[in-house]
């Protein structure tokens, strides 16, 4: 089956809230703001590959956790996961935006990137942690 990655920005407790409840999105009503490759990034970088057209995805993602920590430094944690296409519809606001019809569980999940120190901006300080870490991830907020 083919699977769409989505890039979920959180906080801190977005991701406390992931490992208690085992998914991200289960409270909030209408869609889940996230970030995946759009038709509209794949336009954008017409000349780009699946692998420029994910790392735009992203980028973006990581702009929104930026905002998501607001101006306490903490460090940013985007949640990689491959879900059902029939979830993701467009969003609004960037190339990148896209809405998810249904919440996240914590097994469509396949990688954490985080911050290597609080209140970095850039992508090349990001680290990779694999989705069984996420124990770890935890450790470092």
């Amino acid at each position: 089956m083919t699977q769409t990655r989505i890039y979920l920005p959180l906080d801190a407790a977005g991701v406390r809230r992931l490992a208690r409840e085992r998914e991200v999105g289960g409270a909030r009503g209408g869609g889940l703001r996230a970030f995946a490759v759009t038709e509209q990034v794949e336009r954008d970088h017409p000349l780009g590959d699946e692998e420029e057209w994910e790392y735009a995805a992203l980028s973006e993602a990581c702009d929104a956790a930026s905002s998501l920590r607001g101006g306490t430094g903490a460090k940013r944690v985007i949640v990689a996961a491959d879900v059902d296409p029939a979830w993701v519809t467009a969003g609004t606001g960037s190339a990148a935006a896209v809405l998810i019809a249904s919440p996240v569980p914590l097994s469509k999940v396949v990688a954490f990137h985080v911050d290597e120190t609080a209140g970095d901006d850039g992508l090349q300080d990001l680290l990779w942690y694999d989705a069984t870490e996420l124990d770890e991830v935890l450790r470092l907020l």
